[in-house]
């Protein structure tokens, strides 16, 4: 006889990267390239008590120019990932073998520098007209 069960996997955002509500009701749905990114600093793999890895909530990313997905943001990059899209929002599921995954972008707001995953220098980002519209706060108490 066969027993069917049901399981479910709740992931919950770490946002302490965010430093205010403003933009988080118009976020926009993308589609990261797992592959460009690093496993440990961007994202968590799945495990025998987790079976859904995740991309984490405030990744720094890009829009590479070729393919249209994203990477990770890299300001000495020359496929597009040198202008900063926005920061990924909400932790993002996937499943073992994924290449890529659906997210929401967070490309406008303020944010604790500090809290970024992997960590950003907002020194090094040049402005750019299609560029995230992003106010980062480098001194804050937590």
């Amino acid at each position: 006889m066969i027993q069917p069960y049901t399981t479910s996997v709740t992931v919950t955002a770490d946002r302490d990267w965010l430093a205010s509500r403003h933009g988080t009701d118009s976020t926009e749905t993308i589609t990261l390239d797992l592959t460009k990114l690093a496993k440990g600093t961007h994202y968590a793999e799945p495990t025998a008590g987790q079976p859904y890895g995740y991309v984490r909530s405030g990744v720094p990313v890009g829009r590479i120019t070729a393919s249209g997905l994203y990477g990770p943001y890299d300001p000495a990059a020359e496929d597009g990932r040198e202008v900063l899209a926005g920061l990924v929002y909400a932790e993002a599921a996937f499943t073992p073998g994924a290449t890529n995954v659906p997210a929401a972008l967070f490309w406008h707001g303020t944010v604790k520098t500090a809290k970024i995953p992997g960590g950003i220098d907002p020194a090094k980002i040049a402005y750019n007209p299609a560029g995230a519209q992003i106010r980062f706060l480098v001194a804050v108490s937590t």
